[in-house]
């Protein structure tokens, strides 16, 4: 069996630049590699619906959303199979049977649950889905036989917990499932980009966020309103680079062409990083920068968005597709499942044999 990647984002609004530089660049050059036999790209809706129960317009509506994004960042439907979680029932049973292999307690250590329990305020009312949730994604993993998952650093602990049911249920009933591996990116700026006011995390929730479908104004207007260095109060001040979201965006974003043609006077972002902390260099003159920077890498996404979102209809007939050949193949996984743990009751022949000997006697 060759590499195969299995990847995906909840459909709870517009995906931002924190997606994009965390994961989506990514599956582009992956997809384009060609070191992959195949390439799952899920719209995690039934999860979504986890923590939006109450609200499933707003799961519907963000299906599209995000569809489009990833059609715009150049994620290609005939390399990558895109399609929607709620379209494959069989993930539904495989969790079923893995929450047998996960005690209660190792739920609650989970890091990544903890914290967005926390950030949720579900501490009192968890609904046992959301709680659940560390055990949906292992199915969605293993079901396409994933042996690489690209995720940002905060899903690492759901990654290993899915190692751990894989290794459970190799163990006791065979070895079936496929273990898989975590790809983080590979620029440390991109594991988790900060919010434009300077909170660890860019969330739609907190309104920091710079999405992928904003238009030019929309980006330039919030960049040039970012939080940056709060004693940097004059051109002349030194300035704090470490945990400066502007400084942090052009780590993850700016490429040696952005200076030759937006900063010449300037080799590089060290050299820029150097001036900013010396003083001399004011914090207009950065986010302009990081403003041409973002345009540049924007454009041709947001170009590509608006022919995609002229025909709606090819668009869910991508997802469609898409869902239907990810069935099938979640379908043998189940397949294989059922019979490692030996509840495939009409397509044992050796049972049924076994039976009617038992009973001739």
């Amino acid at each position: 069996m060759g590499k195969i990647i299995l990847t995906g984002d909840r459909p709870t609004g517009r995906l931002h630049v924190g997606h994009y530089v965390g994961s989506l660049r990514r599956r582009v050059e992956l997809q384009n590699s060609g070191e992959y036999e195949k390439i799952y790209i899920m719209i995690a809706d039934a999860q979504a619906l986890t923590d939006n129960a109450d609200n499933p317009e707003k799961v519907r509506q963000n299906i599209v959303e995000v569809a489009l994004d990833y059609l715009s960042c150049g994620l290609d439907p005939a390399k990558s199979t895109i399609f929607i979680q709620s379209m494959v029932p069989e993930l539904t049973e495989l969790s079923f049977y893995y929450m047998n292999l996960v005690t209660v307690s190792r739920l609650q250590r989970n890091p990544t649950v903890k914290s967005e329990i926390q950030m949720r305020n579900f501490e009192t009312s968890i609904p046992v889905g959301f709680f659940t949730y560390p055990i949906s994604q292992a199915a969605d993993i293993t079901a396409f036989q994933a042996t690489t998952v690209p995720v940002g650093e905060d899903q690492m602990p759901m990654i290993e917990q899915c190692r751990e049911i894989v290794h459970k249920f190799n163990t006791v009933y065979g070895e079936t499932l496929t273990m898989p591996d975590i790809m983080l990116p590979d620029n440390k700026a991109c594991l988790r980009l900060p919010g434009t006011d300077g909170k660890a995390k860019m969330s739609k929730s907190l309104n920091n966020c710079i999405y992928l479908s904003d238009t030019e104004e929309e980006v330039k207007t919030k960049v040039m309103s970012m939080f940056t260095d709060p004693n940097h109060l004059k051109v002349s001040d030194p300035g704090q680079v470490e945990g400066n979201p502007v400084f942090i965006y052009l780590e993850a974003f700016s490429k040696p062409e952005h200076f030759e043609e937006f900063l010449p006077e300037y080799a590089g972002i060290e050299e820029l990083e150097e001036h900013y902390k010396r003083g001399g260099l004011g914090d207009v003159k950065v986010k302009k920068f990081l403003n041409n920077v973002l345009q540049a890498e924007l454009a041709p996404i947001r170009a590509r968005r608006q022919e995609w979102e002229k025909n709606i209809p090819a668009v869910y007939e991508i997802l469609k597709k898409g869902s239907e050949e990810a069935q099938q193949v979640a379908a043998q996984t189940l397949r294989d499942v059922r019979a490692s743990m030996k509840i495939n009751y009409f397509d044992d022949a050796a049972l049924i044999k076994e039976q009617m000997e038992k009973y001739s006697k």
